[in-house]
């Protein structure tokens, strides 16, 4: 965020009426490369119908409510680290084959 649009969201004492996707991480206490990973789990839904490649925008007012249920939060934690152990499972098993690869060179 821009340093004049900080000051003015401060004078104005509110969040906008919505935001990007790295915006809602930081009021969630994510990472931005994890919306998409809720997005894809039905977690968070985007405004409008945004092309695949574009910037998406969330309702603030939507985003405020859910975070107000904690069995929305539990699942929003558990997807996100559902998400990211099985990465790192693919990743643990192509350098396992690719070291496997190597030694039978």
């Amino acid at each position: 965020m821009r340093d004049d649009q900080h000051r003015f969201l401060l004078l104005l004492g509110r969040l906008p009426a919505r935001l990007t996707a790295e915006q809602v991480a930081w009021v969630i206490n994510c990472q931005p490369h994890d919306i998409p990973v809720l997005v894809a789990a039905r977690l968070l839904k985007p405004l409008g119908n945004a092309p695949a490649n574009s910037v998406k925008y969330f309702a603030t007012a939507e985003l405020l409510q859910l975070m107000q249920d904690r069995n929305w939060l539990a699942k929003m934690t558990n997807v996100v680290t559902q998400h990211w152990q099985k990465q790192n499972q693919r990743r643990t098993r192509r350098t396992v084959i690719e070291l496997a690869t190597q030694a039978s060179s």
